[in-house]
């Protein structure tokens, strides 16, 4: 059997961490043991990790003891708190969060894109959103094979991008329309009535 890592999951009960729980499960990542983080109301529900389920406990200062690799998805403000403090606990971090991207001292990575930056990490690495990294994918070969000079882009976010209370607000919104109860909806994650529309907003 190979190395085995002792992995950590921030944000372990968002639809992005939920996720990322999923893929570990699903890749067959070499998990030793697995440490479900989350908020204090959180703390004590039970996340699925492939057939198996984790315990999430409440996110503190002390929980990377032990910890090789951390999987962040809780937010800017949760990375910016507690990923140097895993850091110092000898953790490597992977933030999926919009904390370091812009940080000239952490990688932005994608993996089929620029692998060979991984080298430069002091201990956090941080990803790109959605929709650049699936963007760049494709065009890192194109500009490999003819070189881009300009891209214009303009991107349809999901509402699974602002988490899981936002998905209920749209289902919701979506059974109330549906059931021709639409005067009902009051909006509370988005400005305005997401179901069956599109808004000029995001962050």
């Amino acid at each position: 059997m190979g190395k085995q890592y002792n992995v950590a999951v921030v944000g372990a009960t968002g639809a992005v961490g939920r996720e990322m729980l999923a893929v570990l499960a699903e890749r067959n990542f070499p998990v030793a043991n697995l440490r479900a983080l989350a908020s204090c109301r959180s703390a004590g529900e039970s996340v699925d990790f492939g057939s198996k389920s984790a315990t999430v406990q409440e996110l503190t200062p002390d929980s990377f003891k032990g910890i090789d690799i951390a999987l962040f998805s809780a937010g800017a403000a949760v990375s910016k708190e507690f990923a140097p403090l895993a850091v110092k606990a000898g953790t490597i971090v992977v933030d999926n969060s919009s904390a370091f991207r812009m940080d000239t001292e952490v990688p932005l990575i994608v993996p089929e894109v620029n692998p060979h930056a991984l080298k430069e990490h002091k201990g956090i690495i941080a990803n790109p959103n959605c929709s650049t990294i699936q963007m760049v994918v494709v065009l890192k070969p194109l500009h490999d094979a003819a070189g881009i000079k300009r891209v214009v882009v303009s991107t349809y976010q999901s509402v699974s991008g602002t988490g899981k209370e936002a998905m209920d607000e749209l289902f919701e919104q979506c059974k109330l329309i549906v059931s021709l109860q639409g005067d009902r909806i009051k909006p509370s994650v988005y400005p305005h009535q997401i179901a069956f529309n599109c808004l000029p907003h995001i962050d």
